[in-house]
């Protein structure tokens, strides 16, 4: 019995040197992305084993290859992250601008209406989805979603200047020149 104690303590202090050394490599490696200095956060990462890497660890590695242009294997690290915490709305967010960007609005479509599930209140998952929309030529989903993420957030220029063109195409003169006016203002008052 005694053997066994033993063995249980050391197994513990073991497991949490690997923890604590693995928060080390994850706060160093977010540290190295924050600065930009992203080949050396991308090899840090590389260094996590995969059943050890936290959604963030895949998120990371997601976006650097996605940079690189690696789309398929940055496709693959954020549903790497989605599987690791299906709560991470991050990732999510990053699939859908992944998708929007290979041209794969309805794939974009699914992901964006995922990461409102997770976080109702998040501006840029409605404009994205509001951009999707508008890639299938879908105006009224567009405006509609394009009209919330104002309401979440009415600050961004791009969501007015959108519901701007939006609102054009829909024939409404009048709304696309309110929107024109409140981008112009939002330009105007960044400078």
């Amino acid at each position: 019995m005694k053997r066994f104690v033993y063995l249980l303590v050391i197994c513990l202090f073991f497991g949490s040197v690997t923890y604590a050394e693995e928060s080390v490599i994850n706060e160093q490696a977010k540290l190295l992305y924050a600065e930009n200095r992203i080949e050396e956060a991308f090899n840090l990462l590389l260094t996590i084993p995969p059943e050890a890497r936290t959604p963030l660890n895949w998120l990371l590695l997601g976006n650097i290859l996605q940079d690189k242009g690696r789309d398929e294997d940055a496709d693959f690290m954020f549903s790497q992250a989605q599987m690791n915490e299906s709560a991470f709305y991050k990732a999510a967010y990053n699939l859908g601008n992944l998708y929007l960007e290979q041209d794969k609005p309805n794939m974009a479509i699914g992901q964006f209406k995922r990461v409102i599930k997770l976080k109702p209140d998040f501006s840029y998952a409605y404009y994205n989805m509001g951009c999707a929309y508008l890639k299938l030529g879908n105006l009224k989903d567009a405006r509609k979603n394009f009209l919330l993420a104002i309401d979440y957030n009415p600050t961004v220029a791009d969501f007015h200047y959108n519901m701007a063109y939006t609102s054009k195409k829909l024939n409404k003169p009048k709304d696309a020149e309110l929107y024109l006016n409140y981008y112009n203002k939002i330009i105007e008052n960044g400078k």
